[in-house]
């Protein structure tokens, strides 16, 4: 179950972007093994390695999902906010693509009681309870509700921790990485040339500014994901 099995090619990478790192003057010297060049002020990625991480990355979501691991996959940043998203949903995972808020996993407690917070407003509007209230009132539920949409929406479902944590940039989302390794939850991340590698148990080298860049290496996992899911279930 190598890099032919995940349809991993360089060619498909270098197109997306990949490999464009940041400008030299701003880089991690932790990334020097992952980096083979400097082109025009700024560093280029290996793909031979970040193929290589991308696929173990895909073996272990995989083996995850046949076993019926749950996830949740984070990126803030505009630019991966819709494709997070989107390939969350796609493989029925959870996903935080807004701010979040701190100590989401660490104070697993408080964040259980604001989604419980809720899904008490979600059941309410939807039986017409805010119809029944004063303007005011009504207004300030439905701003409360939209609120706890953005931050929450994409965790509703979430009963516990998750299994694996799948993070889009390092930089943007330290805080839940920092979480995450206080948790123990194991760790894919999407590295540039300005991170550390060694702070995710996954470090994939990649691009993570260009949309094309994160939307393949989402959709890789994503895929992973789904294939082991479907085995699940054959299996379960």
């Amino acid at each position: 179950m190598g890099r032919r099995y995940w349809n991993i090619n360089l060619e498909e990478m270098m197109e997306a972007g990949v490999h464009f790192g940041h400008g030299t003057n701003k880089w991690n010297p932790r990334m020097a093994p992952y980096i083979s060049a400097k082109r025009k002020g700024i560093h280029i990625t290996n793909l031979t390695i970040t193929a290589r991480f991308l696929s173990e990355a895909c073996d272990l979501v995989f083996d995850a999902a046949s076993r019926g691991k749950k996830f949740l996959i984070v990126g803030t940043k505009k630019k991966a906010a819709d494709l997070v998203a989107s390939a969350a949903i796609r493989a029925r995972c959870h996903y935080v693509n807004k701010k979040r808020l701190g100590g989401m996993l660490t104070n697993w407690y408080t964040t259980e009681t604001r989604l419980q917070k809720f899904r008490d407003l979600r059941t309410e509007q939807k039986m017409g309870k805010f119809n029944r209230l004063p303007k005011g009132d009504a207004a300030m539920l439905k701003r409360n509700l939209s609120t706890l949409q953005a931050y929450l929406g994409g965790i509703k479902y979430m009963t516990g921790l998750p299994d694996i944590v799948i993070i889009v940039d390092q930089q943007e989302e330290y805080t839940v990485l920092r979480e995450c390794s206080i948790l123990g939850i194991p760790t894919i991340c999407l590295i540039d040339t300005n991170c550390d590698p060694d702070l995710a148990d996954i470090s994939i080298p990649a691009n993570d500014d260009a949309i094309a860049s994160i939307r393949l290496i989402l959709t890789k996992l994503v895929s992973a994901i789904c294939e082991g899911r479907s085995s699940y279930i054959k299996n379960g």
